[in-house]
């Protein structure tokens, strides 16, 4: 497996990648955006504002994630490579650029929330999901570097 920078090239297939990982894993969730439109995002908002790295294997993507300075929007791996360590490969990519990052993830996202507690984030805020275009109850998660060396006397 190789993890590397995503080229525009990538998005249509980054697009399938989520709706299909959507569909799998997360059920509850309404599906509110035809393929197409899935393709203009990706092709659009996540690759112009978002640095966006994928892993694959044997030319299939097997996820990818999209940040910014502070920001994770989207962290996914295929439904079938859950729990083989990818997440956290990915995760450390943004991790290892900044000192904090925060991201949002749905409240019923058992899985997500653990896994980013795990890994060191805290919920900050649960929403009822009004603001959100799902209109579904999710939390804001933040993730601060530990200072090494904070309250040793030497």
């Amino acid at each position: 497996m190789i993890l590397r920078r995503a080229g525009l090239y990538d998005m249509d297939a980054l697009a399938r990648l989520y709706r299909d990982t959507v569909r799998r894993a997360l059920p509850f969730l309404p599906e509110l955006h035809t393929p197409d439109e899935d393709r203009a995002f990706f092709r659009g908002t996540l690759f112009d504002d978002f640095d966006v790295w994928v892993a694959e294997h044997d030319q299939r993507f097997l996820g990818y994630i999209a940040f910014r300075a502070g920001f994770i929007n989207h962290l996914f791996v295929a439904a079938d490579q859950l729990g083989r360590g990818l997440g956290v490969q990915l995760l450390d990519l943004a991790k290892a650029e900044y000192a904090e990052l925060a991201l949002w993830t749905f409240q019923e996202n058992a899985r997500a929330r653990a896994f980013y507690e795990k890994h060191g984030f805290t919920a900050e805020r649960l929403t009822d999901g009004q603001d959100n275009e799902e209109r579904m109850p999710d939390v804001y998660y933040v993730w601060r570097r530990p200072v090494s060396g904070a309250g040793r006397v030497t």
